[in-house]
């Protein structure tokens, strides 16, 4: 299996820098807000966002080194993407992310909204001075689609009769939408055509999805030590995903159990053990699959390099973490 180490070594150099970036950019007026940062960037993770728009850059600026506008967005969309976890955290009521305490647990709710806010504020404070609207547009609406996201999660709690086009729009609000906007603004950040810049986003929309159904998927199959929260965390607090909304079609007792919020004891564990009998984790497989071989062919157009060849093989390793 491919290792995210070896994808990006063509931006390993960008990835360092942009850590110790990350860590500045806070500032240090807040002590509470610094030591959360700081938690928050030390607590590993892989980067694949900020990696993502750095891939592009360099894909599409070929001879010449990427811009200080490039880095900057890279660091902007990691700072997008940690105030989303921050504030998803606090909605699931998570004790754990990547194997280490969350904020909420670490600070208390009260600081961990405040600490979400002061990072989505400071994107936007940062974005703003890359001087581009159209990027400041592409990225405004990105913050919008993860409340919007959020919201959808919340209203749709323990709903069986979600549909997958709701799940699908849910997780391109939630996922989908800052790796596709933010890798579309490379490609504007590098003065491509209209017509790249376009097809990257839609590399970046498919690749997304792809990543959100293979999360999903290692919900009910992953174990607690490989995804750094307790597994089956989804479905606990009624979020209905891929592999669920497949099952709920053979398995009419899941939706007794769901409807019910798995109120006697051992709902839970015949809810998990009916999705994982059930077809529902092959045919979100298949989905995942679908999307990944989709974000390859948006790619026709840019020129061979090795992060243009990365790009390319994004999509495989996101797949094969569920073989």
């Amino acid at each position: 299996m491919i290792s995210v180490t070896s994808l990006f070594m063509p931006v390993d150099n960008d990835l360092r820098l942009l850590t110790a970036n990350l860590k500045k950019l806070i500032g240090t007026r807040h002590p509470i807000l610094e030591a959360a940062a700081e938690h928050l960037f030390s607590a590993g993770g892989k980067k694949i966002r900020p990696a993502i728009v750095l891939l592009v850059a360099r894909a599409t600026m070929l001879d010449q080194d990427i811009t200080p506008r490039h880095r900057r967005l890279a660091e902007i969309t990691e700072m997008i993407h940690t105030a989303s976890l921050v504030h998803d955290d606090i909605v699931d009521e998570a004790q754990l992310r990547r194997n280490v305490p969350t904020v909420n647990s670490l600070f208390d709710n009260r600081i961990a909204v405040l600490a979400g806010d002061f990072l989505f504020a400071q994107s936007s404070w940062y974005l703003a001075n890359l001087d581009n609207l159209e990027v400041v547009k592409l990225l405004s609406e990105v913050i919008r689609d993860f409340a919007e996201g959020e919201i959808l999660q919340g209203i749709n709690r323990f709903d069986t009769s979600l549909s997958l086009e709701a799940y699908l729009d849910k997780s391109y609000y939630k996922t989908a939408s800052l790796i596709a906007n933010s890798a579309k603004s490379a490609c504007l950040l590098s003065g491509t055509s209209q017509t790249i810049a376009d097809n990257i986003y839609s590399y970046g929309r498919n690749l997304g999805l792809a990543f959100q159904i293979v999360d999903d998927i290692l919900d009910f199959t992953g174990s607690t030590e490989v995804l750094g929260k307790p597994a089956g965390s989804d479905l606990i607090s009624g979020n209905l995903t891929a592999p669920v909304i497949y099952a709920l079609e053979e398995k009419p007792l899941l939706s007794v159990l769901i409807e019910g919020e798995f109120s006697e004891k051992g709902d839970l564990e015949t809810a998990l053990e009916l999705v994982r009998e059930s077809k529902g984790i092959e045919r979100a497989k298949t989905l995942a699959l679908e999307h990944a071989n989709q974000a390859v062919k948006y790619l026709e157009g840019l020129k061979s390099s090795e992060s243009f060849q990365a790009l390319q093989e994004l999509p495989d390793y996101v797949v094969s973490r569920i073989y």
